[in-house]
This record gives C-alpha cells, structure tokens and sequence, in this order.
C-alpha cells in the first residue's frame, strides 16, 4: 500500500491517495472544492491534481471518502465521483450534522437522511475497495460524524488527531464535544499499536515549520501537546474548553457547511440559470 498526500495551501487541507501499486485499487480521502472568497468562483484546481495522479498511475478509485462534513473547505467528493464513477460515502452519523445545519440555513428541502452519499459507515464497518481493505473508526468530538479511516497499518484521523506539535481538533462546534475526542482518541486510537502510521487532515505548520502531516501512534503519545497518553480527561477537557474559546471560526465556515452538507453538492441552479449560497447574518462570532 502506498499513500500519496496533496496539500491546499489556501486551507491547509491533507487529499490523501491511499493505492495498491499492483492491482491499481486505490481512494480518495478528503478531497478538496477550491473557492475564491473574492470572486466567489469554484475552481476544480485541487481536485484536477488528484485525477492527473490517478490518470497518471492508471489507478482506479473505488472509493471517495470524507473523514466528516468540513467547516473550512468545500468537499471535492462531487467532483471526484463525476470524474471516476467511484460511489461516495461518510460516517453514519452525518444526519445528524445535517439535522443540524439545514436548520441554520433554512433549507428545509434538504433530506436528513444521508441519502446524498452511497453509503453511511457505522463504527467498525469495512469497505471493499478491491485489494484494499478500509476500516471505519468512529472517532467523534470534533463532530459527532467524524470518523478515522484504518487502512493496513496507517489511519487517516481528519480533524480528530494532528500532528504532534499542533495537538487536536477543535470542539465548539454545534454537538461538538472535548471529552468525546478524549475517548475517540485516548480510549481508541492510542490503544492501537505504537507503530501504526497517521496520516493528519490538516498541517497549519506551527512556527513556520515545513509541511508535516505523517506521524505514529507512538509518537502521538509520547508528544503531542494537546493530549498525550498520561494527559487526563479532565485535563485535556478543561483545556480544549478554553482554548477553543479563543478561536474564531473557520474563515470558510458558512460556505462549507452549506456544500459539504449536500455531499459536496453546490446548490441547486435558480431560475435564471444561477446558484446561490445562503450566508445567514450575525450569526457566528460577536460583536467586536
């Protein structure tokens, strides 16, 4: 099994191509939509850099994946699914995201029910992607949905567990949840061998440092800053409590959420041929 990662700099987003370079069965892991804030375009930029590699290695995607519905970019699994005719699927408990968040954006019309993608994984649930073999680990906290993909020995974590010198995912998201992302990663990722490879889903690069996103299990305990194996629940929950209190949201928070909702599904045309995002007012933040 061979990994190769695909950086968005705008986002500081992590595209995995997870592949088996003899039978050429390979997927996509949290591809990206681009998007100018500007000109409020899309651009497929992203997503193309994974479809030349994939041409390139004549590799067939079995799967697109999305660890959770992302607040920070727009999913490029729409995009992915077009270009390969590859079947889509996300963590079963999407739909309460969804519940969520249509809510938020008055979109009643939208279905709860995760049937925009192909399949909703449950925690332990494997996919056949050929020779490739991937396992669901529910990992929530960050969302309720996100899940870590387990492919041989390497996990793919999302938002759950970066790498050792950024700590973890934020938790104040809507039915966000510090003391589950204790579990998910304390209780169930730390107790899988010290050896197993991580793969991160974003690298913001504290300090000016190059682009890292490949880590272990084993150095995850031993240093990240945030929550290592001796940190305590308690410790780790009153922390990220404060300092996601810190933090402003997501600089693409309002778009992303509205797209990745859909599966990465840009809204529906209007009558006159156009597509519009909701961006309701004052809702996140406060005053400054």
């Amino acid at each position: 099994m061979e990994t190769r990662a695909f950086f968005d700099d705008d986002t500081y987003t992590l595209t995995y191509v997870v592949f088996d370079p003899t039978s050429r069965d390979a997927v996509v892991i949290d591809p990206v939509m681009d998007l100018n804030t500007l000109t409020w375009r899309t651009s497929t930029r992203s997503a193309d850099e994974v479809a030349r590699f994939v041409a390139e290695r004549s590799l067939k995607v079995r799967w697109v994946l999305d660890t959770h519905a992302h607040a920070d970019h727009l999913s490029g699994m729409e995009l992915l699914k077009q270009k390969f005719g590859a079947p889509t699927a996300i963590g079963a408990r999407i739909t309460q995201v969804q519940d969520l968040f249509r809510g938020l954006y008055n979109m009643p019309e939208l279905p709860a029910d995760g049937s925009q993608w192909d399949e909703l994984l449950a925690d332990g649930q494997q996919l056949d992607a050929g020779s490739l073999k991937v396992e669901a680990i529910a990992t929530p906290g960050h969302t309720p949905a996100c899940l870590t993909y387990k492919i041989g020995d390497a996990l793919f974590t999302g938002d759950a567990l970066f790498m050792p010198d950024y700590g973890t995912g934020r938790c104040d998201f809507p039915a966000g949840s510090a003391e589950a992302l204790y579990r998910s990663v304390h209780d169930r990722l730390y107790a899988l061998p010290d050896a197993t490879r991580v793969y991160v889903g974003h690298d913001y690069q504290p300090n000016g440092r190059p682009l890292a996103f490949e880590t272990t299990i084993g150095e995850s305990k031993r240093d990240n800053v945030q929550l290592r194996a001796e940190t305590t629940l308690e410790d780790f929950v009153d922390f990220r409590t404060r300092r996601d209190a810190t933090l402003k949201p997501p600089r693409l928070i309002l778009p992303s959420l509205q797209v990745n909702i859909a599966a990465g599904r840009l809204p529906t045309p209007e009558g006159n041929g156009k597509r519009y995002l909701k961006l309701p007012l004052n809702h996140l933040g406060r005053d400054e």
